[in-house]
């Protein structure tokens, strides 16, 4: 290939990076306002406190539900098409949120965050869009260049949210509607990207089965890290706003600190790719767990603001180097036309552990405490930990 073939191409692929971050931009804007009033919707209306967390769960099982469909819908249609469909049904998903509120009815405010996973499984697929238009070298830093435009949604969504949600109607109705400005822009610049299709062998060819994928050692450790660190995120998040309620803490506070913590989850993603190719992709993820370990040390040491919103800035950055390495890692184990069953599979194991995180964090914060919330992530982060040392000596054995 030429110099200037070579050029145009990287060129592409830098433009489509622009416009997939973009796209994540506004995607973590509505999943930052989701995670912000969610659960306090969800509080005013639940018949039983202990089920506050249920429409934060109902958005992630959304999510568990649709993740594998949406990866096998693209390969038929392609990404563009899949894409732009996906963003459709957040639409209809935050219609009936805030219908959910005006009808100051619980039960379809859950059907209404369950519709609106659709539209999050989706998106989830546009950090693997970026490592698809990636040349090898440039794989890792387009991930984690797609991943920093959620810092943008984790400025605006709880902030804006601050100002919605007794915007015109019942509280929240009016940041929900909102939503629905949100998922139309992202049509909108996905109509531009230009993606490279899977040629009609490859959407026809099935390649191994996927029982021989996941058997790869790399392969279960890059789920097991990636569900795991959003597992451990997201049971710690989702209870939050929830707890800082009880300790009395204004709900300014709440969004706050949710705001930094989603900051804290993207920003450094304009350095998390070149880390990994400094460092390598497992030292890196081992510096994340370390850093969710900090967090629940900070957490354990205090209720007041400052400690919650130094516990949710260690877990965001954590979550940061597990996720863009977990992704970078699971990129490496399965070939083009398998990419559907790979992904669509990792994308479960990783919206099914948020669906057990996020209605057990709920369950625990209003009846045993922020501080057995905390308690109960630890195990989890310590099974990382001992997958990827694993791991590592595995590699070295391999290696010798």
């Amino acid at each position: 290939m030429s110099s200037t073939a070579l050029s145009s191409a990287a060129g592409n692929a830098r433009f489509n990076v622009g416009l997939l971050a973009a796209c994540q931009a506004l995607l973590l804007t509505n999943n930052a306002t989701l995670i912000a009033i969610n659960g306090l919707a969800g509080l005013a209306l639940a018949p039983n406190p202990s089920l506050a967390t249920l429409p934060v769960t109902c958005w992630v099982v959304g999510g568990a539900i649709a993740t594998m469909q949406a990866s096998q819908y693209m390969k038929k249609v392609g990404r563009r098409s899949g894409l732009i469909r996906g963003a459709s049904v957040g639409i209809v998903g935050a219609s009936i949120c805030a219908l959910a509120m005006w009808q100051a009815s619980f039960w379809l405010l859950c059907f209404g965050t369950l519709v609106f996973g659709t539209f999050n499984a989706f998106g989830q697929y546009y950090r693997f869009v970026a490592a698809e238009v990636a040349e090898a070298d440039f794989r890792a830093k387009a991930v984690s260049l797609v991943l920093a435009g959620g810092l943008v949604g984790g400025i605006v969504g709880p902030t804006l949210s601050r100002y919605t949600v007794d915007l015109g109607g019942p509280k929240f109705a009016g940041a929900y509607l909102v939503l629905i400005a949100f998922a139309l822009a992202t049509m909108a610049i996905l109509s531009r990207i230009r993606i490279p299709e899977l040629s009609e062998a490859q959407q026809t060819a099935s390649g191994r089965p996927l029982a021989q994928i996941a058997a790869q050692p790399k392969y279960i450790v890059a789920v097991m890290a990636g569900a795991i660190s959003y597992g451990v995120m997201n049971f710690l998040m989702t209870s939050t706003p929830i707890a800082m309620r009880v300790c009395g803490h204004p709900y300014g506070d709440a969004a706050f600190v949710i705001s930094a913590h989603v900051v804290a989850m993207f920003a450094p993603s304009f350095v998390t790719g070149g880390l990994i190719k400094r460092f390598g992709t497992i030292p890196v993820m081992l510096a994340g767990a370390a850093l969710n370990v900090a967090c629940i040390g900070v957490a354990l040491a205090g209720l007041a603001v400052a400690n919650f919103w130094g516990a949710l800035v260690l877990l965001g950055v954590g979550w940061n180097f597990l996720y863009i390495g977990a992704t970078t890692l699971l990129t490496e184990t399965y070939r083009p036309e398998e990419r559907a069953k790979a992904q669509g599979a990792n994308e479960f194991a990783i919206f099914a552990m948020m669906a057990l995180s996020s209605f057990g964090s709920g369950l625990i914060v209003t009846s045993a405490g922020w501080d057995n919330v905390n308690y109960a992530a630890t195990p989890l982060i310590a099974i990382v930990i001992m997958a990827l040392l694993y791991l590592t000596i595995k590699n070295r054995q391999a290696a010798a």
